[in-house]
């Protein structure tokens, strides 16, 4: 939980996802505690915490979430001290290969901010085509509206 509350209160976490600002240890223990589990039982958002092998550090999270019959989308955040080690890659091309071969998915989605090239590093790293961009496609936690990229990922 602490790992979690701490990691969202990172400036582009914040700014490149919808977390509430200030991201509170009371909105930490809602998402993990009520959102998350409704969610998997819901069967329509699996998010999924990845740790290091070797010190048990929160790298990030990951998940799949429904977007339309067969299509889900691909969405991660990763600690600020983690990044660019590969272990984003890792972790969404397991949750990428897990939805292969449990849900029923003929495609996969990646959306990002404009700018985040974070993240579509991981995404191209996945094998994702960059289909586009979408202009002015969503308000950010600045209040203004934001440029998105998009990207697919179609079954092996």
């Amino acid at each position: 939980m602490d790992a979690v509350h701490e990691a969202c209160q990172d400036e582009d976490i914040q700014f490149y996802t919808p977390v509430p600002v200030p991201y509170r240890r009371t909105d930490a223990e809602k998402l993990v505690g009520e959102t998350l589990p409704a969610q998997w039982a819901e069967d329509r958002d699996y998010t999924l915490g990845a740790f290091r092998k070797d010190t048990g550090v929160l790298v990030g999270s990951y998940c799949l979430t429904l977007i339309s019959r067969g299509v889900w989308e691909l969405g991660y955040w990763a600690v600020r001290g983690q990044r660019g080690r590969g272990y984003s890659v890792e972790a969404a091309r397991a949750l990428c290969d897990w939805g292969w071969a449990t849900l029923d998915v003929h495609r996969i989605e990646w959306w990002a901010m404009a700018g985040n090239t974070g993240s579509r590093a991981v995404a191209e790293k996945l094998g994702f085509t960059v289909e586009g961009t979408l202009r002015n496609r969503g308000i950010a936690n600045d209040g203004q509206p934001h440029d998105w990229w998009v990207g697919g990922l179609l079954r092996p």
